[in-house]
């Protein structure tokens, strides 16, 4: 008999996750679905379901924000493909997706049966991108592409530290939201500058923000 199959569903908006789910019930049925509303959770959930089939992504969430969490997803999980569902859907940010190893790009204003067939597509094997998105979209760069693969090879800690750098906040300041020493916090940047190739607090922050996304201009980001 064949196991039900096993999709993550990773959105901070509760009503999009509802849409989401009657999307996934309608593309597979009897599939079991976890759900994730920050990076920390989806992170937990892929940990506790490694064998999921697929994780629907959100750009913009609590302790992520645009492929900084898709590049740490895929380089902690390479074998369990990624979507990213988002309402940023300018055509250079769905191919960039791709490029850091999304398996397909569903804008948030697809139609169900839209987003039920990209998502029954990616579990045959397949990739998949809105028709009307253009070919000649220029391609991630080899500099952006090596600052990706050294960002997945942070820890979760690592780059939970390197997110609240990028948010503007003091050593002193994670200590306290992490619950852990200052001493700590200072260990944890300079493994991460080694691991990123940087040389200080500043190039860690801006390259980090070369993966960021701006938020659409609706709520549902």
């Amino acid at each position: 008999m064949q196991l039900a199959q096993k999709i993550i569903i990773a959105d901070d908006h509760p009503l999009f996750r509802a849409a989401l789910k009657q999307a996934v019930t309608q593309a597979v049925p009897g599939v079991e679905i976890v759900e994730a509303d920050s990076l920390e959770a989806v992170q937990a959930a892929v940990e506790s379901h490694s064998d999921a089939d697929l994780v629907l992504l959100d750009l913009h969430m609590p302790g992520t924000n645009g492929f900084t969490g898709l590049v740490f997803l895929r380089g902690k999980n390479p074998g369990i493909p990624v979507v990213v569902v988002s309402g940023s859907e300018e055509s250079s940010v769905m191919k960039r997706a791709l490029d850091y190893g999304a398996s397909g790009f569903i804008p948030k204003s697809s139609p169900l049966d839209v987003i039920a067939e990209a998502i029954t597509t990616v579990l045959e094997g397949e990739e998949w991108l809105p028709e009307e998105v253009a070919e000649g979209v220029v391609d991630v760069t080899e500099e952006d592409q090596k600052f990706a693969t050294n960002l997945a090879s942070l820890t979760p800690q690592q780059f939970r530290v390197l997110t609240m750098l990028t948010e503007g906040l003091l050593n002193k300041q994670i200590a306290y939201d992490l619950n852990v020493s200052e001493a700590t916090i200072k260990a944890h940047v300079t493994a991460i500058l080694r691991k990123l190739g940087v040389h200080s607090r500043t190039q860690a922050v801006i390259a980090a923000q070369r993966l960021c996304v701006d938020p659409p201009k609706t709520e549902m980001g």
